[in-house]
Formats: structure tokens, sequence, C-alpha cells
């Protein structure tokens, strides 16, 4: 499970990587010859795109070695970690975009040679496209954080290529304002996107509590196991791919430690179908002594 989810991440980074890399050669290209404003911002864009996929993968590598003597609880924040980075560097991008079609409305100026930047935008979408849709597959398949703020950039370019593309058109026909309207609506739209990423990451590295689906799923598959009789004080995180899972078993006062250790262990198997790299810490607890601090705290 872990090999799976080592290759796929580090699949979906690198290719991201790649992708950010040939987009950049071809905008830069397309501005040459076209002189375009928001092909320009498109261009600083896909420079903040690959820097950030880079700082992506570093930290994705970083994330995924096994604990050792000084981190006992593995490395996995080091993506949540690269999610504010990128957060970071997708805002800078935003505000430029903002900045800069504000700019081009004030300023609109005429696109030369239209068609090599029509052309460069179609490729664009098309290489992003496939690239967004196996990021969404990795994401289905390991919850990667850091996948997860990768891909808003692509979502992202597919929005403003689109803009771009149309922007060009629409100058192309003497409409030269369109090409500063839609970077300005494009770059608000990454900018509320970048800001939800860096408060996901933000609740990560402080340790916020699963979401209550997966809690609800928790509590359900423990208080079905013969044996159990209640439960309480259920605590959880998240940390890159690894769930922390810590919770007390209510079960019969005069059961012998035994009997009591085995409902503990098919409660962690129960657990560990649902979440099989989780780290489970389970404590077992009579349930008379639950009962009377109970009735203690009512009074």
């Amino acid at each position: 499970m872990t090999q799976h989810y080592s290759r796929l991440v580090t699949g979906a980074a690198t290719a991201a990587t790649l992708v950010a890399g040939l987009l950049i050669i071809a905008k830069l290209f397309a501005w040459f010859y076209t002189g375009s404003a928001s092909m320009l911002a498109s261009l600083t864009d896909s420079l903040l795109d690959i820097s950030a996929s880079l700082i992506n993968l570093m930290a994705i590598r970083y994330a995924l070695v096994p604990a050792d003597e000084e981190h006992r609880f593995g490395h996995g924040k080091a993506e949540s970690l690269a999610g504010l980075a990128q957060s970071a560097f997708i805002s800078g991008s935003a505000v430029f975009l903002v900045i800069n079609g504000i700019s081009r409305l004030l300023h609109a100026e005429q696109v030369s040679r239209p068609e090599a930047g029509i052309w460069v935008m179609v490729f664009s979408l098309v290489l992003t496209g496939a690239l967004i849709a196996f990021q969404q597959y990795v994401i289905h398949r390991t919850q990667s954080l850091a996948i997860k703020a990768d891909q808003l950039h692509y979502r992202g370019d597919i929005l403003l290529n689109l803009a771009v593309l149309l922007a060009i058109v629409l100058s192309w026909y003497g409409w030269h304002w369109a090409d500063g309207l839609f970077a300005v609506l494009i770059g608000g739209h990454i900018l509320y996107g970048a800001l939800k990423i860096g408060y996901d990451s933000a609740q990560m590295l402080l340790d916020r509590r699963l979401p209550d689906e997966e809690q609800k799923r928790i509590m359900e598959r423990c208080l079905a196991v013969k044996g159990v009789q209640g439960l309480h004080d259920l605590r959880t995180r998240r940390s890159g791919r690894t769930r922390f899972i810590q919770l007390h078993l209510e079960l019969d006062d005069h059961l012998p430690l035994v009997c009591a250790h085995g409902i503990a262990e098919r409660a962690e198997r129960e657990l560990r179908q649902l979440f099989p790299d989780a780290d489970i810490i389970i404590h077992m607890d009579p349930v008379s002594v639950v009962t009377f601090e109970a009735r203690l705290e009512s009074e």
C-alpha cells in the first residue's frame, strides 16, 4: 500500500513538473510572436507553476521517508508545508494577473499574429486537461493534499487558457478590452482557490480532526464489534497519508485481560479495513468506571 501511494503521488508530481516545463516553452514562443499581455500573464503563471511543482515534488519525496528516531510520527506534514508554499505561489500569481488585467483594460492594445497564440492555447488546453485527469485519479486513490494543491494550478490554468484564447479571438475582431477583463476574472478565481488550499494545509498542520463522515465510520465499526459496550475520547488527526486514531473502548468489568485484548484487536482490524495506513491506539476501560465518572461530572 505504501509503495503504491509513493508511486502514484511521485508520478503525479513529476508529470506536473514536466507539463509545466513544456507549457513555459510553448507560451514563451507565443508571447514572442503575439505580444499579448494576457499571454505574458499566462507565461508568468506557468513559471510560478513549475516552481510550485518542484517544491511539491521535493516535499512529497521527503514526506514519504519512513519514521526515524527524531521523527517518530513520520514526515507526512511536509505535504502540508508544501500546500502552504503553493498557496503563497498561487496567490502571488493571481494578484499579478489581476494587476496585469487592470493595466490591459486601461491601455488596450491589438494582439499581433493571433494565430500563433490560438494554436499554443489549444495545445496548452489539451496537455493540461490530460494532466488534470491523471491528477484526479491519483487524488481519488491517495487523498494527497499536496497533489490537490498542485491540481489547483492546472484547473486554474484551464480557465486561464480558455480566457486567453477567447481574449485573443475577441482582440482579433477588435474587442481589445477582453484581454484585460478575462485576466482580472480568472485572477480572482485562482486567488479564492489558493486561500482555500492554504486554509486546509494550515488546519492539517494544527492537527484538525478527521472529517465528520470518517469519524462516524470509525465509531460505527468499533461499536459493531461483539463485546464493545461503548466508546469515548475519540481523537483523530492526519499527517500526509497517515491517519492517527486514538480511542477508549468500554468493556464488561469482569472480562479477563486476554479477552479484552482480543476485542481491542478485532476493533483495530475493523479500522484497518477502513484505513490501511492508520496509526491506531486503543485503550480499554471497564464500563462501570466510565459510568461512575460520567455521573460525577453530571453532578
